[in-house]
C-alpha cells in the first residue's frame, strides 16, 4: 500500500520525522506531498519549494529511509475542488495520512481512507512554533532534525523568518 503524506514543512521538524519513521515500516511507499509548494517568503510559508524538497530529502537520507517520493502540490484556494486537484498531480495512493482536520474532511468526503498519525509531542513540534522560537531568539534546533538545521543556517532562514515578521508588523 502506499500513503499520501501531506504537509506543508515549514519547517520539515522532528515530529514529521517521526510519523515518516512510522509510516515507512507500514508502507511500501510514501507519498510526501508538500502543500502550498508556491508559496515562500511569507509568515506562514517562509521557505521555498526547492528548500522544503531538500529539507525532506537529506533527513530522510540521514535516517536511512528510502522508500519515500516527495511531491509538490500548489494550492489552488479552491477546497470543493482541491482532492481532485490533488489526484490530477499523485493518483496512486491508498491512505491519506492526514491530522488536519479540514484535509482530512476533505478526503474523507471523496470516499478516501485517511488516517491520523501519532502528535509526537504536537505543541512542540510545530511549524509555527519553530518559526515563533526563531523569531524570539529562543532554542529550535533541537525540533528539527540536524540535516534542516545545517540547510537554514545555510541560507539564513532565521533572519529571513525576522525580515518577514518585522515587515508584517510594519503593515
Amino acid at each position: 500500500m502506499k500513503a499520501l503524506y501531506i504537509g506543508r514543512f515549514q519547517p520539515f521538524h522532528n515530529g514529521h520525522l517521526l510519523v515518516v519513521q512510522k509510516l515507512s515500516e507500514e508502507y511500501e511507499e510514501i507519498i510526501i506531498g508538500i502543500g502550498s509548494s508556491q508559496d515562500s517568503n511569507s509568515s506562514d510559508n517562509p521557505f521555498s519549494e526547492k528548500e522544503r524538497i531538500e529539507m525532506i530529502d537529506r533527513s530522510l537520507e540521514c535516517a536511512g529511509i528510502h522508500n519515500y517520493r516527495v511531491v509538490s502540490i500548489p494550492d489552488i484556494h479552491n477546497p470543493p475542488r482541491w482532492v481532485s486537484h490533488v489526484r490530477t498531480i499523485i493518483s496512486d495512493f491508498d491512505v491519506v495520512i492526514a491530522n488536519n482536520p479540514f484535509t482530512r474532511k476533505l478526503f474523507s468526503e471523496k470516499g478516501y481512507m485517511v488516517k491520523g498519525t501519532a502528535y509526537f509531542e504536537g505543541q512542540r513540534y510545530s511549524g509555527k512554533e519553530i518559526r515563533r522560537c526563531m523569531i524570539h531568539d529562543e532554542s529550535w534546533e533541537d525540533l528539527v532534525p540536524d540535516a534542516v538545521v545545517k540547510i537554514i543556517k545555510d541560507i539564513h532562514g532565521v533572519q529571513r523568518i525576522k525580515d518577514i515578521a518585522r515587515q508584517k508588523s510594519k503593515n
